[in-house]
């Protein structure tokens, strides 16, 4: 594998997952960079806890002893350096942005990376909405960007959406994927498109789900109780949604019926607008469709 150094770009939710995968199962040096100190602690206290969780569930389960898993985890936060210093971007062969999925803060942030990569660094984005086309637009050189859209939690979910362009060097493919499965995780294919694979089929199933509730055609716990037991889904909609984010999903969905007009699966329900517009955003927020306690739902809100 030619990659042998990368940087996280943002290292909240997703970026501190990815940085952790990448040093603790792919075993490379990570550079994690945040705007400031504060978001940089938090997000490697995250990966600290995280470590810690699964060597403790690899001790109970007996696949490590307390040493090796201790060791083990020691070693994964030796690879990874934070630093607020863009430049220190400089020294990496791959750079994955975690950034904020807002499309004016990345279009700057994409025309100002110009400066802090090597000329033959690979530059991915995590985004799950917006098109890698117009990001590389930004960048200056699409024969070197395309997306790996992991998933919520980084750590336990197992794919990795690879969203390419006509324009992407074949190379540079080959060598994403060979991290991506070195970090332990399975890579899929899809054209630069809206959404993507999972996200284009997703979101207008969650939307659907709240449009159903706003027409007050059935309770938001018997919506998802139909949902898992009729289809097997481990979540129902409105609580995926709430997991999501409300607000993450009102954005996918205003971006994409800006974007396309008149297509129907794009159409924002407006009990979705209301929520976010009253601050439920769901368990970040403590409260949307659900009551939330930390990672918990504990209660529909009727």
């Amino acid at each position: 594998m030619s990659i042998k150094r990368v940087g996280v770009l943002g290292l909240g939710l997703m970026g501190s997952g990815i940085a952790q995968i990448t040093a603790a199962n792919a075993g490379l040096a990570v550079i994690a960079l945040d705007s400031t100190e504060a978001s940089l602690r938090k997000g490697i206290d995250s990966i600290r806890k995280s470590l810690s969780i699964m060597a403790g569930k690899a001790i109970a389960k007996g696949t490590k002893d307390k040493v090796t898993a201790e060791a083990d985890v020691e070693k994964a936060m030796g690879l990874i350096t934070p630093t607020t210093d863009r430049f220190a971007l400089k020294g990496c062969d791959l750079v994955i942005e975690a950034a904020p999925e807002d499309w004016e803060f990345k279009r700057k942030l994409y025309q100002d990376l110009r400066s802090f990569v090597r000329s033959d660094a690979v530059l991915a984005s995590n985004t799950s909405g917006l098109l890698i086309a117009d990001l590389s637009r930004e960048f200056g050189d699409p024969t070197r960007c395309l997306g790996m859209h992991y998933f919520n939690p980084v750590p336990l979910m197992s794919l990795c959406e690879v969203i390419t362009t006509p324009t992407l060097s074949p190379r540079h493919l080959d060598s994403c994927i060979a991290l991506i499965k070195a970090q332990g995780k399975t890579p899929v294919l899809c054209k630069d498109s809206p959404g993507f694979i999972v996200n284009r089929l997703l979101v207008p199933f969650l939307a659907q789900a709240i449009a159903l509730h706003d027409r007050g055609a059935a309770t938001t716990g018997d919506i998802d109780t139909a949902m898992k037991l009729g289809c097997g889904h481990p979540m129902g909609p409105l609580q995926l949604a709430d997991y999501v984010g409300l607000d993450t999903t009102l954005f996918i969905l205003q971006n994409w019926s800006k974007a396309y007009p008149g297509e129907a699966n794009f159409a924002v329900p407006a009990g979705l607008k209301a929520k976010v517009g009253s601050g439920m955003l769901g368990r970040k927020s403590g409260k949307g469709y659900y009551h939330w306690e930390g990672d918990k739902a504990v209660k529909p809100v009727e």
